[in-house]
């Protein structure tokens, strides 16, 4: 033994694994909305005789949000990031108690 590889690896605890370059199990959003979507567009254009551009305007919402919510909210972002981003949107004030449920706070008698 002349000289020891050594190869840099990730442990199966810190990683969650890869799939068509999305962490862990994203790719799956994304795949059932793509098959959702193409089902859909078979449902109406092939068995409604819905016209080409209607079908697809109607189903490319089913594509579109699953993979924007996979490719804004989650990849490349820490856990609980998606879940954080709307907390924050609803409640308003992030990582905060809310305000509102606050008691408040005694004033201050100022001297002079």
């Amino acid at each position: 033994m002349s000289e020891l590889r050594i190869t840099d690896t990730n442990s199966s605890n810190d990683s969650k694994g890869r799939a068509f370059g999305l962490e862990g199990n994203d790719f799956v959003y994304v795949l059932i909305g793509l098959v959702a979507a193409l089902g859909l567009y078979l449902l109406l254009n092939g068995l409604l005789h819905v016209s080409l551009g209607i079908a697809v305007v109607l189903a490319l919402p089913i594509l579109l949000v699953p993979a924007a919510w996979v490719l804004l909210l989650r990849h490349n972002k820490p856990a609980g990031y998606a879940e954080d981003w709307f907390d924050q949107r609803v409640n308003g004030e992030g990582w905060s108690f809310a305000v509102r449920t606050q008691p408040v706070p005694a004033k201050k008698e100022s001297r002079a």
